[in-house]
């Protein structure tokens, strides 16, 4: 475990950037932080948006740390949950005095890609699940790693957060990086004809929280 003192000569953070991003959300014009920041491997490249209300004193954080998903946040796949899911994160995230959204393009596919989420659908239409599909093309059940979420939310200054998820694996991989949970925020979406045993699967074989 890196600790919360050694974070600042450990990061993995080669470059950042940041700006002002005025955004349309549910019928509101809201005005965010964004961060863009860049790992030592130079494919590792990830957003921060940041929600501050006027006059907060709140120094505990609401987050989402959120893997990107081309099929499901951008074309809104009813194959997967991550688009419903992206859009509570969002409305929980704004509506609170202190919340942030990480987002892990890299993350595509539970980190096996978009190529290798596509065979994986592939074999998901022939019947089987996302975990045995995965392991059917070679490629692992869940290839994520959180060094630089953690290294962005300390460069935040926030070793201690709120974290929507219900994914288990999620809160401890960030616990070995350093950075307090201190609650769990389950995050619910409802089941659809597509993406049923996708769910099933994840609670099942992968021990989700839903």
């Amino acid at each position: 475990m890196k600790s919360n003192a050694l974070r600042s000569v450990a990061m993995d953070i080669d470059w950042s950037a940041q700006t002002i991003l005025p955004i349309e959300f549910n019928g509101r014009e809201l005005k965010l932080e964004a961060r863009a920041y860049q790992g030592t491997d130079p494919t590792m490249q990830a957003m921060a948006l940041i929600h501050r209300a006027e006059g907060s004193t709140d120094t505990v954080p609401l987050v989402r740390v959120h893997s990107g998903c081309v099929t499901g946040d951008i074309f809104h796949s009813l194959r997967c949950d991550c688009y419903p899911q992206l859009q509570a994160a969002l409305k929980r995230i704004t509506d609170s005095p202190l919340g942030v959204l990480i987002y892990l393009p890299y993350h595509e596919g539970r980190g096996i890609g978009l190529l290798n989420k596509i065979k994986a659908y592939a074999l998901q239409d022939q019947g089987r699940d996302t975990v045995d599909a995965n392991v059917e093309i070679g490629a692992p059940i869940d290839a994520r790693d959180y060094d630089l979420a953690a290294d962005i939310l300390f460069d935040l200054g926030f070793p201690e957060i709120r974290l929507i998820t219900n994914n288990p694996a999620k809160i401890e991989a960030l616990k070995i990086e350093g950075i307090k949970v201190s609650e769990q925020v389950p995050v619910v979406t409802k089941p659809s004809l597509y993406n049923k045993r996708y769910l099933e699967t994840k609670r099942v074989r992968m021990a989700h929280k839903i």
